[in-house]
């Protein structure tokens, strides 16, 4: 019999406990627990070194929620990658569910919601999940989500169809409309830009580009006028919705003395 590899994500303990009892009753599941997003990344990454991958993993809409980091809530969703040995980053549901589907892409995500939530579920869908499910559903209804999942089907309660629709189609709009607004930036402005989303101040930015301080004044000032916004918070936020990344900072993107300053 193929068995059905399951993980249950959720921070309220004896609900993720309970889910995986009494989905482990199913002859043809086997069910695990994490109690967060970072312990849900290390089982991932235990799983797939043991060469033992999940197929499905369930994940809490509220996870991590309330979580903080640097005295801020945790936004989503963000590609999250696998902590490192020790790390005990916060990670909230829909950032989980982006950082499964960019490092184990054939992994099955659903959503579990205690309520309805249109944008949610449509954040959720974009950063890869393939199902939003009513924690209050049947054992039955879950069980038919997750093996229909595996099948590469898509499952929505009918009542947040045309919510989602509605909230992925603004989005892809907001998309179109911010990646016009990043292709007017020079070469230049551009490297600014994901430097300012890579969380860069102005100093760094210019000795990570070999530019003067007042330089990137200039070009942090053009890149907030082309982008038709007034702070650098507003710049990253449309930036990420143009699917602008971050700058590497693990080593120089920029030559020295390059032709684009």
């Amino acid at each position: 019999m193929v068995r059905i590899r399951v993980l249950v994500v959720d921070d309220h303990r004896i609900f993720a406990e309970s889910l995986a009892a009494a989905l482990a009753a199913e002859p043809d599941v086997e069910v695990a627990a994490a109690g967060s997003g970072p312990a849900a990344l290390r089982c991932l990454e235990r799983a797939a070194a043991e060469g033992r991958r999940y197929d499905v993993i369930l994940v809490d809409a509220e996870l991590g929620i309330l979580a903080t980091a640097a005295g801020r809530t945790v936004p989503g969703p963000v590609p999250v990658p696998a902590p490192r040995s020790g790390e005990h980053a916060p990670v909230d549901g829909i950032s989980l569910v982006a950082g499964v589907r960019a490092g184990q892409p054939s992994v099955r995500t659903v959503v579990l919601a205690e309520k309805d939530d249109p944008r949610r579920a449509a954040l959720a869908l974009q950063a890869g999940a393939s199902g939003w499910v009513a924690k209050d559903c049947s054992l039955q209804r879950l069980l038919a989500v997750i093996r229909g999942v595996l099948r590469d089907e898509t499952h929505l309660p009918p009542a947040l169809l045309t919510g989602v629709l509605r909230e992925l189609t603004a989005a892809r709009k907001h998309r179109t409309e911010s990646e016009q607004l990043v292709e007017s930036l020079t070469p230049r402005e551009r490297e600014v830009l994901r430097c300012m989303v890579a969380g860069l101040g102005r100093k760094a930015v210019a000795e990570r580009l070999y530019l003067s301080p007042h330089t990137v004044r200039t070009h942090m000032q053009n890149v907030l006028g082309k982008l038709g916004v007034h702070s650098t918070l507003a710049a990253v936020a449309l930036a990420r919705r143009a699917g602008v990344g971050p700058a590497e900072l693990s080593g120089d993107v920029v030559e020295r003395g390059g032709q684009l300053a």
